[in-house]
């Protein structure tokens, strides 16, 4: 009598773990998205503003609105566009007022306009989360990693076949698919960040903009606006926020409270990297993007490392309660521990090199 042969087991954290990878990626581009607009204010103005995610979640809700009106794509370009506009207006009328008085003025009056835009977002959208999704080009998957017990990891773009996927008999295929929103958010973040430095870099306005930080009477001498400067370097960050708020708000989810969800993550990113610095918000986001995504796949304390080498841990064992929390359920706390050993042994991020 022929007994069928089970199919070869095949391991799927190979699989698990690349996706997970680009999860925690994803995530951190759109940090680096939100963060980069705070911290291109924070360097050329010295300004650190407290509503920079109250005009991310307006270009959310800005784009839900335009979309429903006229699509998608429209929205995608003109609401970042809007906010900034919304952004310099601020600056002018208002930051502007209060800079002469110092750093305490600034960070009240932008404190006090997040907590103004949460109360109209309120007022026009409503309390509830609103049904802003991405168009039917992001709704699939961008490519599949498949797993073979025979012919080891594979990719294929868009989503595997279901058959492929099942193997046969003498096969096993697993198959993990990466969501075409998120890659989106990636290739937005990387051309984003491209063009950034080369309009810092490798253009008359960069020239200006940095020159304006550093020797802003003798810009002025040469028959540059300064103020202008600044007005425009505030609108194109809230603009940033905007684009962040844009894709962050179809991919995730558009509410009320979106603004505070990010609100706190998003300075640690700012700190980690290094105030005032480009290339620290992309590290810093990065760094925070994994710590905040990998953990969230791992099931294990440290007592169950402890025991692993052999470490009797029981529950008479000192700080029990702390030893058998999981790195999943301690993962939300991981980036602002981070923080707190950055700020004791590297005060000015991981590549800050701002003084003040």
């Amino acid at each position: 009598m022929n007994v069928p042969r089970a199919p070869p087991r095949i391991s799927r954290q190979v699989d698990q773990v690349f996706i997970n990878i680009l999860n925690g990626i994803s995530a951190g581009l759109l940090l680096f998205m939100l963060s980069s607009g705070l911290t291109l204010i924070f360097s050329m103005m010295g300004v650190l503003n407290f509503a920079h995610t109250s005009f991310y979640m307006v270009g959310a809700y800005l784009a839900y609105s335009m979309s429903q009106a006229v699509g998608f794509w429209p929205a995608f370009l003109v609401a970042p566009l809007l906010v900034g506009v919304m952004g310099a207006l601020f600056e002018r009328y208002a930051l502007r007022k209060v800079h002469k008085f110092g750093h305490v003025p600034e960070l009240l009056v932008t404190f006090g306009l997040s907590y103004v835009v949460l109360e109209v977002v309120k007022l026009v959208w409503g309390l509830s989360n609103v049904p802003f999704s991405p168009p039917e080009i992001l709704q699939g998957s961008a490519f599949t990693v498949m797993q073979s017990s025979e012919t080891g990891l594979g990719f294929m773009l868009g989503a595997a076949p279901k058959e492929l996927c099942t193997g046969t008999d003498a096969v096993t295929m697993a198959c993990s698919t990466f969501p075409a929103a998120r890659f989106f958010i990636m290739a937005v973040a990387v051309i984003m960040l491209v063009f950034l430095w080369l309009l810092l870099t490798r253009t008359r306005i960069g020239l200006v903009i940095q020159a304006a930080l550093t020797h802003p009477e003798m810009v002025e001498a040469l028959g540059h606006n300064v103020p202008r400067v600044l007005m425009l370097v505030f609108g194109s960050g809230c603009a940033l926020a905007g684009l962040a708020g844009v894709i962050g708000g179809m991919t995730f989810i558009t509410e009320p409270s979106m603004a505070a969800i990010v609100g706190s993550i998003v300075f640690v990113v700012v700190v980690v990297g290094g105030m005032g610095s480009l290339a620290g918000a992309f590290v810093g986001s990065l760094v925070i993007g994994l710590l905040q995504t990998l953990p969230l796949t791992v099931d294990k304390s440290l007592a169950d490392a402890a025991r692993s080498v052999g470490w009797a841990v029981t529950p008479q064992t000192f700080g029990y309660p702390f030893l058998k929390i999981t790195l999943a359920q301690a993962a939300p706390i991981l980036p602002y521990l981070l923080l707190v050993l950055i700020l004791i042994f590297r005060p000015k991020g991981l590549l800050g090199t701002r003084e003040d």
